[in-house]
């Protein structure tokens, strides 16, 4: 058997519980919103470089 120690016991950080999906202003909320808003800011960033537009001319305003 070999002696390492398990993972989760290394660092208290790695056996830290992942956030739980729930309602209102929570840390996992907050996170999804993030990534959501990452993804949109990058999607706005490729559409004005394949139309030549920004965000604005290419809705009419």
């Amino acid at each position: 058997m070999s002696s390492e120690t398990p993972l989760s016991e290394q660092s208290p950080q790695a056996a830290s519980p992942q956030p739980e999906p729930a309602f209102g202003w929570t840390p996992y909320a907050e996170q999804i919103n993030g990534r959501f808003a990452m993804i949109g800011f990058v999607a706005l960033l490729i559409l004005e470089l394949l139309t030549g537009q920004g965000l604005l001319s290419w809705l009419g305003l």
